[in-house]
């Protein structure tokens, strides 16, 4: 989302008109986050939702790598639509769907449109460098869906720059932290801790955080069998 918007990165060459958006973070942190995918999501099935699909690179790779899921991308910003759409019908894979335009901060969620397979059997809620650009009430409606449209067993998978126990993991994650701040004071790095406690509170479980390059977590937790 944020980092999205950054210019074009050494990525590939997008032909003029064509309405992809290629994000350099993408080509940084999009096979590690693949490889971790894979390893969870291998025995999996069923349907995986991704919120703030930003320019779509990432689900269009995850739906490559793992064709025995079905993946949703979504997005809160309508602008962003055509771009997502615009990977999966490049990317050409069957498994990958179109956008639905989603607000997680909304209680019940309200897809546009509306054939989600929400219910409560995903396989996965999958959230990559969302909540830190978006108000703490995103978070918490991240967490509110999961716990109630996660499958038992299912997964909510977070990935970003973290706080733990309050503190920055590196100190270009605290510049980060005050630049996004000075943005917009709704914005900025959340903590661990009150990730966890909101998860909890809607049946979530923690299950590990994961290391990854450039000072980034993977957290997840799962929604108990």
């Amino acid at each position: 989302m944020a980092r999205d918007k950054a210019p074009l990165g050494d990525g590939p060459r997008i032909p003029p008109r064509d309405a992809r958006l290629d994000a350099p973070a993408f080509h940084r942190n999009g096979p590690v986050i693949t490889r971790h995918l894979a390893a969870l999501l291998a025995g999996a099935k069923g349907d995986v939702l991704e919120l703030g699909s930003g320019t779509g690179q990432h689900i269009a790779a995850f739906a490559a790598a793992l064709p025995h899921l079905t993946w949703w991308p979504s997005e809160a910003d309508p602008r962003r639509l055509a771009g997502i759409d615009a990977w999966r019908r490049h990317a050409g894979h069957p498994n990958l769907r179109p956008p639905a335009r989603l607000d997680a901060a909304q209680t019940p969620w309200k897809p546009e449109p509306d054939d989600l397979p929400l219910g409560a059997g995903l396989a996965a809620v999958i959230c990559i460098n969302v909540v830190h650009i978006a108000p703490w009430e995103v978070a918490l409606g991240i967490c509110r869906g999961a716990g109630l449209h996660l499958a038992p067993g299912g997964c909510l998978v977070f990935y970003g720059p973290f706080l733990r126990q309050g503190i920055a993991t590196a100190p270009s994650n605290t510049a980060f932290d005050a630049g996004l701040r000075a943005q917009n004071p709704g914005w900025g790095l959340r903590g661990l801790d009150a990730l966890s406690a909101s998860a909890a509170r809607e049946g979530l479980e923690f299950v590990r955080v994961t290391e990854v390059p450039a000072n980034n977590l993977i957290v997840e937790f799962v929604k108990p069998a």
